[in-house]
C-alpha cells in the first residue's frame, strides 16, 4: 500500500538525516522555523517512501514503471544515443510530481541487454522536448520471445539526479524495483512494434501494478473520457 509509513528507499536516508538536522537547528531560533522544517522533513519521508506493490502476473504482460499521470501517447523515435535503429514506436510518458512515488520499476520479465546514461538539461519533465533534450538513464530489454521493450528514466526542472541499480545481462521481473529520481520527473516506456497501449492520456497510473499492455494481445489502442 502506499502509505506515509510505507518503507524508505535508502537513497533518501541521507537527505532524512539533513532535513532532521536543518529542523533542530531551525528550532533553536524560532518555533515557526522548527515547525516548517518539521512539514518538510515529513514531506522528505513521504517523497522517499518506497510501498509495496501488488504486480499482476502473466507472460507478456507489460507493467507501468513508475506512479504518475500519463502525459502523453504517441509514435515517437528512440533516443538516439541508443543507437537502436527503431524510428517509430507507441511511446507512453508518465509525468511524476513531487508527491508521487519516484521508486521505479521494471515494466516486463526479461534480460537486460543495454544501460545507458546520458546527460542532458532540465527542462520540466511534463514538456514534450524533455524526452530529447534531458538527462536520462535508458533501460533495454529483452524477453523470452525475443521483443525488446525499452524504458526511459528522464530528470525534470527539480529532479537533478536519476539512480539506476540494473546492470547489463541482469535477469529480472515485472514489479521489481531498479532506481529513483529526484526530485520530480518523467519515465517514457517505448511498446514494440504491432503492440498498442491498453491505457489513455490523463490516466493515473501506479507503478508495478498497472497494466499497460499485453506483448500477445492483438487489442487496438484504448480510448477513454473524463467521466465525474
Amino acid at each position: 500500500m502506499d502509505t506515509f509509513l510505507a518503507p524508505i528507499h535508502r537513497a533518501g536516508w541521507p537527505f532524512i538525516a539533513l532535513f532532521i538536522g536543518i529542523t533542530f537547528i531551525l528550532m533553536l531560533f524560532s518555533k515557526i522555523l522548527g515547525l516548517l522544517g518539521l512539514v518538510l522533513t515529513g514531506w522528505c519521508i513521504y517523497f522517499f517512501r518506497n510501498p509495496r506493490r501488488v504486480t499482476p502476473l502473466g507472460n507478456g504482460l507489460i507493467i507501468s514503471p513508475a506512479d504518475g499521470i500519463i502525459t502523453k501517447i504517441e509514435k515517437a523515435s528512440s533516443p538516439k544515443e541508443l543507437k537502436w535503429g527503431k524510428k517509430s514506436l507507441n511511446r507512453i510518458s508518465i509525468f511524476l510530481n513531487v508527491f508521487d512515488v519516484h521508486v521505479n520499476r521494471i515494466p516486463v520479465d526479461g534480460i537486460i541487454t543495454k544501460v545507458h546514461y546520458h546527460p542532458g538539461k532540465f527542462f520540466n519533465a511534463s514538456l514534450d522536448k524533455a524526452s530529447d533534450h534531458n538527462e536520462r538513464n535508458s533501460l533495454l530489454i529483452k524477453t523470452s520471445s525475443g521483443q525488446e521493450i525499452l524504458v526511459v528514466q528522464i530528470a525534470g526542472l527539480i529532479a537533478r539526479r536519476i539512480l539506476c541499480d540494473a546492470y547489463n545481462e541482469q535477469e529480472v521481473k515485472a514489479g521489481e524495483t531498479y532506481g529513483i529520481i529526484r526530485f520530480g520527473s518523467r519515465v517514457d516506456l517505448y511498446l514494440p512494434e504491432g503492440v498498442n497501449p491498453q491505457v489513455v492520456e490523463g490516466q493515473r497510473m501506479i507503478g508495478g501494478e498497472t497494466i499497460l499492455a499485453d506483448l500477445h494481445s492483438k487489442a487496438t489502442q484504448r480510448s477513454g473520457e473524463v467521466r465525474l
